[in-house]
Parts: C-alpha cells; structure tokens; sequence
C-alpha cells in the first residue's frame, strides 16, 4: 500500500515540475524571440511572426537568411585566396 502511495506521489510531484520546466521553456522561447525580433529590426529585416514559428514547428530549421554583397564578395575573396594557396 505504501509503494502505491508513493509512486502516486511521485508521478504527481514530477508532472508539477514538468510542468513547470514546459512553462519555463516557453517563457524563455517568448524572451528570445522579442530579442531577436529586435535584433533583426535594427539589421532591417522583418520581425519573425508566431504564426511562422507555429507553422515551421518545434524541430524544424530556421529559414536561411540572404547575405548582403559585402558578405558574399568577402567569402568569395575567401575561396580565391584558397584556391591560390592550393596551386602554389
């Protein structure tokens, strides 16, 4: 009788703290998307909506995000420079 007790106990006990930890992730999920929903307003790019993070789902990737000139002349500056040491 007392080990049907205490799994109850237990089982009830650790579903509070799931519980808890589920909230908890979710408020910090909400904290990190207002960060860097203003991170990307001060990059010039549209903030990231809810509905896109619902859509997209819990496991899947973020979208890639498109590279200004500056960033693809300095990767490709990148690969000749590679490329050079190599032949050399």
């Amino acid at each position: 009788m007392w080990k049907n007790i205490l799994t109850w106990i237990e089982r009830h006990a650790r579903s509070r703290y799931v519980r808890m930890m589920e909230e908890e992730v979710a408020r910090l999920r909400a904290e990190n998307r207002a960060l860097v929903n203003s991170l990307l307003g001060t990059a010039g790019f549209p903030p990231i909506a809810l509905d896109d993070e619902v859509r997209r789902g819990p496991v899947a990737m973020s979208p890639v995000r498109r590279r200004t000139w500056t960033q693809i002349a300095r990767e490709r500056e990148v690969a000749a420079g590679k490329s050079a040491i190599r032949e050399s």
